[in-house]
């Protein structure tokens, strides 16, 4: 198991909430556990499954336009 925080920093757009959200909404269908904080979102899972989400969320914002994300990995126990 590990776990990750990602932020997702849109850049030279209108409505960057909008590319936010659409971004966390694609975990919906990931097999992790993700919580949304005001800055930052945590996830947690199966390596593979959090990896995977990831670049989920990355390929949806990416969609908008240039974007940048700050992603922070651990493997330590809870």
């Amino acid at each position: 198991m590990i776990c990750a925080e990602v932020t997702v920093y849109p850049l030279k757009h209108n409505n960057p909430e909008s590319v936010i959200n659409n971004s966390i909404r694609v975990l919906q269908n990931e097999n992790v556990d993700y919580k949304v904080g005001s800055i930052s979102t945590h996830l947690h899972g199966r390596e593979e499954d959090v990896w995977r989400g990831l670049k989920e969320m990355f390929d949806t914002a990416q969609e908008a336009g240039e974007v940048n994300m700050v992603v922070t990995i651990s493997n330590a126990a809870d």
